[in-house]
């Protein structure tokens, strides 16, 4: 018979208290109330849900829907050939209204006259045009703050915090975007990578692009479509 293997001898040793240990001690004896502070201080601002969404699913968004439509979203249309309003509805087999920001409009004026083709399509009198009254021209950051929504119960509670009242904001300079009452209500229609990166991080929002001559609807939920007046659904491409 073979002989049984023995595990290694270690000394035995007393336990030793780390240099971690002793700081925490030392912060302990030294400020007591640190703890208490901790505790004390303000509840995070948490973002409210909109009310048009029903778990993913956005109620708002139903026909005619209406997409804001992003500045190289209309070269893509242009290079692929396809009418921007048909394409939507081809696309969701209803009435669309494009729409149109002033962000996008100054940033295709900018581009000159290689792009004058886009700028006479953003300007066709079927297209809404949305004002923008913030400061800049960066269309990207005007639509995600567009179709972000901003808690507005929120919003009050720091008025009430700082002792202002609403119109307080105004006399300051301070825009007060109407986020709480409309902005669930957009697809956005963009060809740009890092745009829609940005935009499938808010829920409820979905993304129209261009591929292969045609429209098509990509959603950051469940990444599928149910469609007006239809038993059908449309799955998108992952």
């Amino acid at each position: 018979m073979g002989r049984a293997k023995k595990g290694p001898k270690f000394a035995v040793t007393k336990r030793l208290i780390g240099p971690k240990t002793l700081r925490k001690y030392k912060e302990e004896v030294l400020n007591p109330k640190k703890k208490d502070l901790e505790k004390e201080k303000l509840p995070r601002n948490v973002p409210g849900v909109s009310s048009a969404l029903v778990f993913t699913y956005n109620a708002a968004i139903c026909p005619p829907y209406r997409v804001i439509v992003d500045t190289n979203f209309i070269n893509f249309s242009i290079q692929n050939k396809l009418d921007l309003e048909k394409g939507m509805m081809d696309c969701l087999y209803a009435k669309c209204t494009p729409c149109i920001t002033d962000c996008v409009m100054a940033e295709l004026e900018k581009l000159g006259q290689k792009y004058r083709v886009a700028l006479r399509i953003a300007k066709d009198p079927r297209f809404d045009r949305l004002p923008c009254t913030h400061k800049g021209t960066y269309a990207d950051d005007c639509i995600v703050d567009r179709v972000t929504q901003l808690s507005f119960i929120n919003f009050l509670g720091v008025t009430a915090t700082l002792g202002l009242m609403f119109k307080d904001w105004i006399g300051f300079g301070i825009w007060i975007p109407p986020y709480h009452v409309q902005h669930k209500c957009y697809i956005v229609a963009t060809c740009d990578r890092d745009l829609k990166r940005r935009i499938r991080k808010i829920p409820g929002v979905p993304i129209m692009y261009i591929t292969r001559h045609s429209a098509k609807i990509l959603n950051n939920f469940q990444y599928m479509e149910l469609l007006p007046e239809s038993d059908t659904v449309m799955h998108s491409p992952l």
